[in-house]
């Protein structure tokens, strides 16, 4: 019986401190900063981890522009339009710029990934790979985990453009693999966990020849490969000559799962056809997504006029609507 008392006295002993620190726990470590001693470390927030995003199980649909998180028009406007809310919501942001945390938390609670396009367009790869940046990557990797939600991350995008300043005319295929390599190095140094790391090349064609594999980092620093391609007078008008080219070479160096992180067709006689091909040729070639441009400005890297919104027939618009909902694109992003 004594043993018993004892067994007891110390059982109710033990629930009572566990329940003592419980509670100063749930308080934030109220009452640990005393006088006998220094302050006892704080236990960190947990933070967003992504890992079970990297393989969805669906195809998700998306939409991109130049407008910051906040304005949240394009969204609205391309819910209308295609019958469903996006997926993806695309922006981009200049080498340099703070991170917006509260319009991607924004974005994120409203169930839209946000996609970041980050463009180095006012400094060299070579000075981002040797550390000239260094202060702005550790303040950029901070903010993005400070938002804790996830964030896709596209750095220096159609890096085999040569109509840009980090293309093949300006920058060597090593200088854009080491400058990648060397922000991702950084993130991964300050416990980023929340970033989606996506490479994303334009596709090869008669004005993008260089080849893709000496741009790709290698598999331990991309997550996802996204694509850019548009159906127009310069790239392409079918998924065949567009896309597939493209995909197979990357076939040869990656098995990451592929998204279409920018495309549009334009305005034409035929563009019902073309997005009809279009999403039955990304279903067919297995991508992940589609983030479309919704948007009625320049070819991107010339002066020429195109109209690439959804809604520019009741045709094109009826042919978005039912080929992306048949094709099974749509796959919401849990935020929880």
């Amino acid at each position: 019986m004594a043993i018993a008392r004892r067994h007891h006295r110390l059982t109710v002993a033990v629930i009572l401190m566990v329940a003592v620190c419980f509670v100063a726990d749930a308080c934030g470590g109220a009452g640990t900063k005393g006088a006998a001693g220094p302050a006892t470390s704080a236990t960190p927030a947990a933070r967003f981890r992504v890992p079970s995003m990297l393989r969805p199980s669906g195809r998700a649909l998306g939409v991109v522009d130049d407008k910051t998180p906040w304005q949240y028009g394009i969204v609205s406007t391309f819910t209308h339009e295609a019958g469903r809310a996006p997926d993806i919501r695309e922006y981009y942001s200049s080498w340099g710029d703070d991170f917006d945390t509260e319009g991607n938390a924004f974005l994120w609670r409203r169930g839209r990934l946000p996609m970041m396009a980050l463009v180095p367009s006012d400094t060299s790869l070579a000075d981002i790979a040797k550390g000239t940046d260094d202060p702005y990557i550790r303040r950029l990797a901070g903010q993005i985990t400070a938002y804790d939600g996830p964030l896709a991350l596209s750095f220096a995008g159609e890096m085999n453009g040569p109509w840009n300043s980090w293309g093949p005319r300006h920058t060597k295929p090593s200088s854009f693999v080491a400058a990648w390599k060397h922000v991702h190095d950084i993130f991964a140094a300050q416990g980023v966990t929340n970033v989606i790391w996506v490479w994303t090349p334009h596709v090869v064609d008669s004005g993008t020849t260089a080849g893709l594999r000496p741009y790709y980092p290698g598999d331990a620093y991309v997550d996802w490969v996204g694509l850019i391609g548009y159906y127009g007078p310069i790239d392409g008008a079918a998924f065949s000559s567009l896309f597939t080219p493209t995909l197979r070479q990357i076939k040869g160096f990656s098995g990451k799962p592929v998204l279409i992180a920018e495309t549009g067709v334009a305005q034409s006689k035929d563009k019902e056809a073309h997005i009809r091909d279009l999403f039955q040729g990304a279903a067919k070639a297995g991508v992940i997504g589609l983030v479309w441009y919704d948007q009625h400005k320049d070819w991107p890297g010339s002066k020429q006029l195109m109209d690439w919104r959804i809604g520019t027939s009741t045709g094109a618009l009826a042919a978005f609507q039912v080929e992306s909902a048949r094709n099974g694109f749509g796959h919401p992003f849990k935020n929880g």
